[in-house]
């Protein structure tokens, strides 16, 4: 387990270091066709050294990449705005963004599907301003700096993470809701009507797949906690497990832990309504939201 910014560089290296060894390359070849030290190839191979993106240009040519969206996602990992259309937007707020979040959100704003499972609050790219007003202001209410811009800029990023879902292409979202998540009354009772109407609005685009978790499921492999799945078009290698938790991150990047993950999220979908049972309860719980 690393925090996200190593992860990245890791991933990135051993995309790098398998596209050298299939243009059939040593890292001193590689080295020599750029102008560099062979030790600066093997410190970026290694993940121990982050790499600019007009690096990463370099050896891509040299390796003779050409798929354009594969060369999109590997300079996108070493930090480039290129392609997507997705922009670093969150740089305007570093100054109120923990690092874990400004690189969960680079992940996100990088992914093509992402499967939560949310046990105590509604996914962030599904919470309204009220919502995510409330949710924000509990997160912070013991932190020192916990001032009325702060919370203002953090609701801000939240809403403007959501921008991914209307992107082109969006990113696709399967959300498994624990009931608990429904059923906790967050800011108040027109707050959590106007929420589970906007629930209903998201599961209604075909690239939100909406389940709910009923309390009479019982026992579950989620009771240990929510967790996130990243997934990226360009390769399953890039693929990566994110754990929250109060004061930081956990990204897990290992196959087995993938795995592990991935037939966790699948058994929690068979065991959740379907799709139309769930927008159903939902609807219900909302008197019709």
């Amino acid at each position: 387990m690393q925090h996200g910014p190593a992860v990245r560089r890791r991933k990135l290296g051993a995309e790098l270091r398998a596209l050298r060894t299939g243009a059939g390359l040593t890292s001193g070849e590689a080295a020599r066709l750029v102008g560099w030290h062979q030790s600066k190839v093997s410190r970026i191979e290694t993940g121990a050294s982050g790499v600019k993106p007009a690096d990463v240009r370099l050896l891509l040519d040299a390796y003779g990449v050409r798929d354009s969206q594969l060369r999109e996602m590997l300079l996108m990992l070493a930090g480039s705005d290129d392609g997507g259309g997705r922009h670093h937007w969150w740089h305007a707020y570093r100054g109120v963004l923990p690092p874990t979040y400004r690189d969960f959100i680079s992940l996100e704003s990088q992914a093509s599907a992402m499967r939560t499972l949310e046990t105590s609050v509604v996914p962030g790219l599904l919470q309204t301003p009220e919502y995510a007003r409330a949710v924000t202001r509990a997160a912070v209410s013991g932190l020192d700096d916990a001032t009325d811009e702060r919370l203002d800029a953090l609701v801000a990023v939240r809403l403007a993470r959501q921008d991914v879902l209307h992107a082109d292409p969006p990113l696709r979202l399967s959300a498994v809701l624990d009931e608990a998540v429904l059923r906790r009354e967050i800011g108040g009772p027109e707050v959590m009507k106007r929420q589970l109407g906007r629930l209903l609005e998201a599961a209604r685009l075909p690239h939100v797949r909406l389940q709910v978790l009923p309390f009479a499921a019982g026992e579950h492999i989620g009771i240990t906690g929510p967790f996130v799945i990243f997934s990226f078009s360009s390769t399953s290698d890039l693929d990566v497990v994110v754990l929250d938790h109060l004061t930081s991150s956990l990204y897990l990047e290992r196959k087995e832990d993938l795995q592990a993950y991935t037939e966790a999220f699948n058994a929690l979908r068979i065991h959740a309504l379907s799709p139309e049972e769930s927008m159903d309860y939902i609807a219900a719980l909302g008197g019709g939201a």
